[in-house]
């Protein structure tokens, strides 16, 4: 289907409607605390997000943090030992504009694990799966969950076994939110994309959740690169190790479906960290825009893929963070502010092909291209219009290294240029 669709678009300079792939990806973001405590009232915040076009906000819904005493009545949701007041404000301000959000439930209270940390494992599954419930039914209109994050690194899952995991994490949890809500979507996993010292690789994840049983409706991993400086979101990761990463993507589908079948697959937390201010692992302001719109392009052509976040909205001020966010610690739009708004990259294997996507607004969207010719930006081809998602291919006229960007009149901006590449032809 995807074949004949990419044929279409090359005879003419029309709008193509979205493939089979791109009918159930959503875009979108997740960076609890700028959500939470960043500059600005909340709502100004949220219609930040909504203004770029964010389809699906990552929240991370912290167990230990909402039950910090044990609950009387721990499976309904109206039990005064839980405290939801900053959660309902994100989720039901998500909900007023119609951004859907994936909920992570992630820390165990003290009281359910004697008396650790929220890394380690609850003692009893019934813990875990009477939170879920409550959740499940207090956020009755959120469609997409997922149980822990990263559990195959030591910091984040103690024991770091994916038996632990299955058998006291996930299936309790995915019992009792289908129980509440039997149109939720439950993902598992939410792996690393690799284990690090004392951890167990996603690769070794997978096939230990199937032997412990492991109940999901879709896979969830977070497919970092591991070498930034090398490694582009379709290249130069490395197919012989057990890892996992955007560059092995194709093997990361191969490993879910062998291991439970066509299931969907989430990837809930991806991005490059940009030098300044990372001097070590960060790559340049505009090659961090490049490799969002690569990205973005990567999940929309492989199949099953359903999420893609990107990870986070504005850097965290220690260096020892993540300094992967759209805006600066400052608060300053980096180019990869605009590329999420209106993503663009060049086909791989496709020649001069070009793929985008109109994120704000809905329904069919008016967009134009521009080329750099001999230093100025000229207007190239007619006006289009997009599928009804927002997504266009169109094939262009150009040599290697000449630029292009996007035009989207509905938000009077441009995307970031794009330079053809030889290479994308070879992908």
């Amino acid at each position: 289907m995807r074949v004949a669709l990419l044929l279409g678009v090359l005879l003419a300079l029309v709008w193509a409607p979205a493939g089979s792939a791109s009918s159930q990806i959503r875009y979108g973001l997740q960076d609890d605390a700028w959500i939470t405590d960043g500059p600005g009232t909340l709502a100004q915040r949220l219609d930040r997000l909504d203004k770029i076009g964010v389809e699906i906000v990552r929240y991370n819904l912290r167990w230990d943090q909402i039950a910090r005493k044990k609950s009387a009545n721990p499976a309904s949701p109206a039990d005064p030992a839980y405290d939801w007041k900053a959660s309902d404000a994100v989720l039901r301000g998500l909900r007023a504009r119609g951004i859907a959000a994936l909920l992570t439930i992630y820390g165990t209270p003290a009281w359910a694990n004697g008396g650790r940390a929220p890394s380690y494992a609850p003692t009893r599954s019934s813990d875990i799966a009477a939170f879920a419930r409550a959740a499940a039914k207090r956020y009755s209109w959120v469609q997409r969950w997922a149980i822990w994050n990263e559990p195959n690194q030591r910091r984040w899952l103690r024991p770091t076994s994916p038996a632990v995991y299955t058998v006291r994490l996930l299936n309790p949890a995915y019992a009792a939110i289908h129980g509440a809500n039997r149109h939720a979507l439950v993902a598992g996993g939410v792996t690393a994309p690799r284990g690090n010292a004392g951890g167990v690789s996603p690769v070794d994840w997978i096939t230990g959740m199937k032997r412990a049983g492991a109940r999901l409706d879709a896979y969830a991993h977070n497919p970092y690169p591991l070498s930034p400086h090398t490694e582009t979101p379709w290249a130069g990761g490395c197919g012989g190790c057990r890892t996992l990463t955007m560059a092995t993507l194709p093997k990361l589908l191969h490993d879910v479906q062998a291991a439970f079948g066509p299931k969907r697959i989430w990837l809930t937390e991806y991005g490059y960290q940009t030098n300044p201010p990372d001097r070590l692992i960060g790559v340049s302001p505009s090659l961090q825009a490049e490799y969002m719109g690569e990205a973005a392009l990567r999940a929309y052509l492989a199949p099953r893929v359903d999420v893609l976040i990107h990870f986070l909205v504005r850097d965290e001020p220690d260096l020892g963070g993540w300094q992967s966010g759209l805006l600066t610690a400052a608060g300053v739009a980096k180019p990869s502010y605009r590329a999420f708004a209106l993503p663009l990259a060049q086909e791989p294997g496709r020649g001069s092909v070009l793929w985008g996507q109109v994120r704000p607004g809905s329904g069919r969207r008016v967009y134009r291209l521009q080329k750099l010719v001999n230093g100025r930006w000229a207007w190239y081809g007619g006006t289009g219009r997009t599928s009804s998602r927002g997504f266009f291919q169109r094939r262009v006229v150009g040599r290697t290294g000449e630029r292009f960007r996007l035009w989207a009149p509905s938000v009077s901006a441009f995307s970031p240029s794009l330079a053809l590449s030889r290479a994308a032809a070879a992908r």
